[in-house]
């Protein structure tokens, strides 16, 4: 679904050229051999969740296979937007990295009034890194097998609780389509972070969760959750027995995770071409693919450009969802 026509789709809404480095917004710094310190690897989630998965399996194999010292630095909260502005803030050499996702960088600027950063003019791609569904999941006091079930309760007067990693996230995002799809009385209860909110669904004080494929994954497969729908437009191949939102009486249904590397836009274009061969084939190995299968993940890497096409197709489709549901997160 999301490598069908990246360059085509970015430049037909006009925001690939903003998303892509530019020499203009690129700060001049002395010529040294990069990288010349260790790499700060921001995760805006709390430690446990998906995105801090994805960052220390990352992590790791930057460390083996290209000799660098990597540090994940988890600065959860705001939807991902705290770590955001503190790589922004950080010095534009292209040592502090950000894992971002579909709610930074195609959601918070557009559903709040101030996110505090325009992802055109403030960010650049360096690489798409994974992509992944979604899934619901119960504890297993709900008595629900199927989405059908799932919803009827969810038509009662007080509703459904669903917990998500956070305002703007793309659990956030999926249930608010679901919801709006539905029209069931699903109730958000933002987490900060995915490993919070699964603790919370496993200790049974929160019904149910849209959390992400890693965060999921290993509960339920060890039973102590229960998966009832995954939010992509396919089943995942590594949980194929769960059907999909789309195929359980919505068609056309279909919200994805994915996680992006980034830097602020002022670091120089050369640095960001550099970060783009590491982290690529960080993500190629083999042993990398395999981790992240195991967490319901797909790899993606590729260049700069298609990371671009990516996200201006993202934003286009999500800027309208938050239109019509009027989505605000402040």
């Amino acid at each position: 679904m999301y490598r069908r026509s990246l360059i085509g789709s970015a430049a037909a809404a006009g925001l690939l050229p903003a998303l892509l480095p530019a020499e203009g917004r690129a700060q001049s710094f002395p010529s040294q051999a990069f990288p010349s310190k260790q790499l700060r690897l921001l995760v805006g989630f709390a430690a446990g969740g998906g995105g801090d998965i994805v960052a220390r399996i990352l992590a790791a194999e930057l460390t083996k296979s290209a000799g660098l010292s990597v540090i994940v630095d988890n600065k959860p909260g705001a939807g991902g937007n705290i770590a955001t502005k503190e790589m922004l803030r950080a010095p534009p050499d292209g040592h502090t990295v950000l894992l971002a996702n579909v709610g930074m960088l195609a959601v918070n600027p557009y559903a709040m009034k101030d996110a505090g950063y325009d992802p055109q003019a403030d960010i650049a791609p360096v690489c798409l890194a994974v992509d992944f569904s979604n899934v619901l999941v119960v504890h297993p006091t709900v008595p629900a097998r199927s989405l059908a079930d799932y919803l009827e309760l969810a038509r009662r007067p007080e509703g459904m609780d669903y917990g998500t990693s956070g305002v703007g996230s793309a659990g956030h995002l999926a249930g608010e389509l679901l919801k709006a799809r539905s029209g069931a009385r699903l109730n958000h209860v933002p987490f900060r972070g995915g490993g919070p909110a699964m603790n919370d669904l496993v200790a049974g004080h929160v019904p149910s969760l849209i959390a992400s494929a890693p965060t999921a994954t290993g509960f339920m497969r060890d039973g102590r959750i229960r998966a009832l729908a995954v939010t992509g437009a396919r089943r995942s191949p590594f949980d194929p027995e769960i059907p999909t939102i789309a195929e359980q009486g919505f068609p056309g249904y279909a919200a994805t995770n994915w996680y992006c590397i980034v830097v602020s836009s002022k670091v120089p274009p050369e640095i960001v071409a550099t970060l783009n061969t590491l982290m690529t084939k960080a993500l190629k190995a083999p042993e990398v693919q395999a981790a992240y299968g195991q967490q319901g993940m797909e790899t993606l890497a590729g260049t700069a450009a298609e990371a671009a096409a990516h996200i201006a197709r993202e934003t286009e489709i999500w800027k309208k969802v938050i239109a019509d549901a009027g989505i605000r997160l402040d």
